[in-house]
């Protein structure tokens, strides 16, 4: 890695604000940036849970009207886009604000590029495809898990092809984050592990990343440090303010590297399983992370063992095998204390699928920055290894 370290490196980022009650700061924020009527995108369960009630009452209190569009799957559809996109327009509204996980922020971002640029969400997959900016966005995360809410990454389902597609673009980079750990007290013990586990494989992922720099070292490492450290915790203790800060901290930290020096073969694997098996993308991480380590650990195993280093394992053998070992054990340990104990074969993922699977997982972006180049055989290969 040493000769990369002087390379050009480019790095993006909204304003941030993280700590309790930052919510409540929605409608001051939307002031701002010179909304007069707010397009709020959320899901169901957050209105239940009162963040939302939270949110509206900061913007009437602004003189500030909204439209609530809560029709978002957890794995958001290109028709949901396009439908909300068609309220927002008949709404007259001129800012956009999301609250809740990955799925109601990267609908409310696929709403704005589509509502600026009139074009099909479908049309914009990939790097840089979108040419006019979206409108304002605010966002308040309710998990510590994609960190949508600061990075270039928007993941819509194709409904058609069922296949994830990615539109990455520093156009939907949210124009501020409200990181209020307090909404994060409501998530169950399954969200909890799924959306951390999210976090965690996003900062493991940018660190080993091709284009990872020293500005995204740093925050993996301390992402990394931070969710191993405080996501069991939080799990064993769900309303612990405490707790859930660090772990919205590590969060935001993984989304700011990951935003910047990308993703790999976990994510891009799990994006195919999760367009043709609606499978929840923090549980597809979780399962396939250690036969992804298993398979890229020969290239940067440096890389791996300061990764164990910031989980605290023990590392003063230096010996490759043993840290491989040591590390795939640690995060196995991890996986079943939160929960997940599952394989993918016992979420109805069958043999006769693979090859489907990992022809989508090859035409993935992630998988440009995985640090070892797979052929489809190999994806096919750790698919079998997590079944």
């Amino acid at each position: 890695m040493t000769e990369t370290l002087f390379e050009l490196r480019k790095f993006v980022a909204p304003e941030f604000i993280i700590g309790v009650d930052a919510r409540r700061l929605a409608g001051r924020y939307a002031k701002n940036l010179g909304a007069s009527h707010v397009f709020l995108v959320t899901g169901p369960k957050i209105i239940s849970a009162g963040w939302v009630e939270d949110v509206t009452k900061s913007l009437q209190d602004e003189g500030i009207r909204y439209t609530i569009f809560s029709d978002v799957s957890p794995n958001p559809r290109d028709f949901e886009v396009m439908k909300g996109a068609d309220l927002y327009r008949q709404a007259g509204c001129d800012a956009v604000i999301a609250v809740g996980g990955g799925s109601p922020i990267d609908c409310a971002k696929g709403i704005g590029i589509v509502v600026s640029n009139n074009q099909h969400i479908l049309e914009f997959e990939g790097v840089d495809n979108v040419r006019i900016p979206a409108p304002p966005l605010i966002c308040i995360p309710t998990t510590s898990g994609s960190a949508a809410d600061v990075s270039q990454f928007a993941i819509i389902n194709d409904t058609t092809r069922k296949v994830k597609i990615a539109i990455i673009s520093k156009k939907i980079v949210p124009d501020i984050s409200l990181c209020d750990p307090v909404p994060l007290t409501s998530l169950t013990f399954e969200l909890t592990a799924h959306t951390g586990m999210d976090a965690l494989v996003h900062s493991i992922e940018a660190y080993v990343s091709n284009a990872s720099s020293p500005v995204t070292d740093i925050q993996a490492l301390e992402s990394i440090r931070l969710i191993s450290a405080y996501l069991p915790l939080a799990y064993h203790h769900l309303d612990h303010i405490g707790y859930r800060y660090k772990t919205m901290l590590g969060s935001l930290l993984a989304g700011l590297a990951f935003s910047n020096a990308s993703l790999g073969a976990v994510h891009a694997l799990a994006h195919s399983l999760g367009g043709l098996s609606d499978l929840p993308h923090g549980e597809c991480n979780a399962l396939l992370l250690e036969s992804v380590i298993d398979f890229n650990f020969e290239v940067c195993p440096e890389r791996y063992e300061t990764i164990a280093q910031a989980m605290n394992v023990d590392c003063s053998s230096h010996e490759p095998s043993e840290i491989k070992q040591k590390l795939l054990s640690a995060l196995q340990a991890l996986r079943i204390e939160l929960g997940i104990r599952e394989r993918l074969g016992d979420l109805g993922v069958s043999r006769d699928t693979i090859a489907e699977l990992a022809q989508s997982a090859m035409r993935d972006p992630c998988l440009a920055t995985n640090p070892r180049r797979p052929s489809v055989r190999d994806l096919e290969h750790i698919y079998e290894g997590a079944l």
